[in-house]
């Protein structure tokens, strides 16, 4: 190569030379404004800021700790919002309203609200207190019977007419107990994908079961060079073999990525008969506002896959027509109240995990608004915005929302109207009293007895619920049970 530039002429050298160094220029000028432009995490603003005082990990030092629940002025968020804004003049704290924007500010408090829970350590640790077998919450006492434990990674729970019950495996089994006995897996289920959130997800039996058979499934479907996307389908059960597969709904070869996050997969029947179903952003969260798009949203459909003429952006051109809703990041919980509105949980990212009224058209807003944390240390630049959609409630931190269940029974007399929601990073079951469209008060039912993953209630009128083994992580396979909830006066 050098020869090659020896031998042009001295004229044309000094040009190729002169134009390489004005480009060379022109390259470190915008790195340097990037660097300079890059967001600073607000790890970085705590380190700066903050830390000298509180300690690096938050553990105290000249200040308090931040991370016992200890507080002079008060603990609530605006409390701490207005400690940083205004600054303890008493206790030498200097006011950061004039150097720190909202954004970091709101930043601030989900980190420390973030490290007191770990701080607090894992909720395994802190496993409810059981008497006699017997756990007694503020308006309801009940026992935990044990339905099977030998399953790995339970994901979802469903019934059939005759009383059997259907429970998915993470790692791709679909199991039947009947008259109490664990059955052998059903043979026949597809090859699914099990790395980090990806395996066999819901299971929901179509409402006309005993004239039609159907039932669904959705699981992670793998393709070549380590590719995966959420895949619907719905099939019958006989002689404990899956048959009749149809595919309800697969996704275009470019949505089949190396991203193992945020699949969804959540389905609902309505009252009519139409099936709703969540896809999370997986891993895009640009594609969320993209009607052209299917991840990021749920969807309605008739139970063969076809797309109802009244739903939203039918008429909308470029849009995908089964779109019923937009802006989310990966909805794993759905529930209709008693008044037939959809509610759905939402995993929010660190913070910000939520519990949404499904309205037709909305946009909820991902990732335009949040209230948590996003991938580059900072929350977004704001938690509101016009034509997008508020939360009923919100977590800080994100306690790993999954299921949700509007209860109207009668074994539970006094949960009677109560909304109950499962945690899988926090391991809880919380009940909610709802007014409204208003979230008034909580309760944590239990605690540290396992990741929350399903509840339903059973032909029996007692909730069961699937749990992985205390301490799991998320992306891990294990041993889980199903249980039953008992009341006792």
């Amino acid at each position: 190569m050098y020869h090659h530039f020896r031998a042009i002429g001295a004229p044309a050298r000094r040009h190729i030379i002169e134009t390489m160094r004005r480009a060379l220029l022109a390259l470190s000028i915008f790195a340097a404004s990037v660097q300079a432009q890059a967001p600073t995490t607000v790890r970085q603003i705590f380190a700066d800021k903050c830390s000298g005082c509180h300690g690096a990990q938050m553990q105290g030092g000249r200040a308090g700790a931040l991370t016992d629940d200890t507080w002079t002025y008060g603990g609530s968020d605006d409390k701490i919002l207005e400690s940083i804004r205004e600054g303890r003049a008493d206790a030498g704290m200097p006011s950061f309203k004039t150097t720190l924007n909202d954004q970091e500010t709101r930043g601030l408090l989900l980190l420390i609200r973030t490290q007191a829970t770990a701080a607090a350590g894992k909720p395994a640790t802190k496993a409810t207190p059981v008497t006699n077998g017997v756990i007694k919450s503020a308006k309801q006492s009940f026992k935990l019977e044990t339905v099977t434990d030998q399953i790995e990674t339970p994901w979802a729970i469903a019934f059939l007419p005759d009383g059997r019950m259907l429970i998915t495996e993470r790692p791709g089994r679909l199991r039947i107990v009947e008259k109490g006995k664990l059955l052998p897996p059903v043979e026949g289920i597809p090859t699914v994908w099990t790395r980090q959130d990806g395996g066999l997800f819901d299971v929901e039996v179509h409402p006309k079961y005993a004239q039609n058979g159907w039932i669904y499934l959705a699981y992670s479907e793998p393709r070549e060079t380590n590719r995966s996307m959420t895949t619907i389908i719905r099939g019958r059960i006989k002689d404990n073999k899956w048959v009749d597969q149809e595919v309800i709904w697969r996704a275009g070869d470019e949505l089949f990525t190396a991203i193992n996050f945020h699949y969804g997969l959540r389905f609902v029947f309505d009252r009519n008969g139409y099936l709703y179903y969540s896809l999370g952003d997986h891993g895009k969260p640009e594609s969320a506002q993209d009607l052209t798009q299917p991840t990021g949203k749920i969807h309605r459909i008739f139970d063969d896959g076809r797309i109802p003429p009244d739903n939203p952006f039918v008429k909308t051109p470029g849009a995908l027509g089964s779109i019923w809703t937009y802006g989310h990041r990966n909805p794993e919980g759905f529930s209709f109240a008693p008044n037939g509105t959809l509610w759905a949980t939402e995993h929010g990212p660190t913070g910000g995990d939520e519990v949404n009224i499904i309205q037709k058209g909305r946009n909820y807003g991902w990732p335009v608004i949040s209230w948590g944390l996003m991938d580059n240390g900072l929350p977004t630049p704001t938690t509101a915005k016009v034509g997008m959609e508020q939360p009923v409630t919100h977590w800080e931190p994100s306690p790993g929302i999954a299921p949700i269940l509007f209860y109207n029974g009668i074994k539970y007399p006094n949960w009677k109207g109560n909304v109950f929601v499962g945690m899988m990073g926090h391991e809880e079951l919380r009940r909610l009293t709802v007014k409204g469209t208003k979230v008034i008060e909580q309760e944590v039912v239990f605690k540290g007895l396992g990741r929350v993953r399903d509840i339903i209630l059973g032909p029996d009128g007692y909730f069961y619920l699937a749990l992985a083994t205390p301490g799991a992580q998320l992306s891990s396979t294990t041993q889980g049970s199903i249980v039953r909830l008992v009341p006792v006066k």
